[in-house]
């Protein structure tokens, strides 16, 4: 450990360079904050990602009571939101509903749609019936990857995996960096869904949303992105920048744009 630490220190100025060879824009990286490096500057898209575990005999009228109401919210004109996707989780933790929201302006829009609930007397029920049946809930405001596509509907069906990495703190545009080249090794069969990472809520954090027809074909896809070559310096070089990681894989609902 020793001996990498001292490589390491030793060719940072070249890794630094070779990093910064990697940005579609040349920005050093401490002259400006990481969102506006790794972020796309097209859109000012705010993504909210809500997890709630449900208490294990509810989940049945969890999932109906938000198949009923949050459709009206993400289809009225004027909440600027849309619903990019929701789901149960089938493989990780159980009992569990994921659901992806965009808001359409950034941080405005955001309040504007909360304050516009607040008023809504349906969704303020809603949300009383719903708070019942949880167990916990937590939520993050994301930021999406410049270089990721942008979550757009789907058919099915599919399942969806959701990866999530805890990165070491001052890791995240080393991973940008890598990721930017990693993606194009991850699109021949269309299974990028969205790359986000984290602005309000656990720091650090970093979700890759993924689409497959069935475990198999996830399977066989991962399998094949280790016979093209540069994925696996790829990876070898992202590992060290994780603390934590977790895979769910997800169903969604009969209401989610994502199916």
């Amino acid at each position: 450990l020793t001996c990498r630490g001292l490589v390491s220190s030793a060719s940072r100025p070249r890794e630094d360079s070779w990093l910064k060879s990697l940005f579609v824009r040349k920005v050093d990286p401490r002259k400006d904050a990481h969102s506006n490096l790794l972020a796309k500057r097209e859109t000012s898209s705010l993504y909210k990602l809500q997890i709630h575990n449900v208490k294990p005999e509810c989940l049945e009228a969890y999932n109906k009571i938000c198949q009923e109401v949050l459709p009206k919210i993400h289809e009225e004109k004027h909440y600027p939101c849309a619903l990019v996707g929701t789901w149960n989780t089938w493989y990780g933790e159980q009992d569990q509903a994921v659901h992806l929201w965009r808001y359409e302006g950034g941080y405005p829009a955001l309040n504007e749609v909360m304050s516009k609930l607040r008023q809504n007397k349906e969704f303020t029920e809603f949300r009383k019936e719903r708070g019942n049946m949880l167990l916990s809930r937590k939520n993050q405001l994301l930021l999406e990857f410049s270089f990721w596509n942008e979550p757009v509907p789907r058919e099915g069906p599919n399942i969806y995996e959701l990866r999530s990495y805890q990165l070491r703190p001052g890791t995240m545009i080393e991973w940008g960096n890598y990721w930017a080249r990693a993606i194009r090794f991850r699109q021949d069969n269309n299974e990028a869904v969205g790359g986000f990472f984290s602005q309000i809520g656990q720091l650090y954090m970093v979700h890759h949303l993924w689409a497959y027809k069935d475990l198999q074909t996830r399977e066989d896809i991962r399998n094949a992105a280790w016979h093209k070559p540069g994925w696996d310096e790829l990876v070898y070089y992202t590992v060290p920048l994780i603390q934590e990681m977790e895979s769910r894989i997800m169903i969604p609902l009969k209401i989610s744009p994502l199916q």
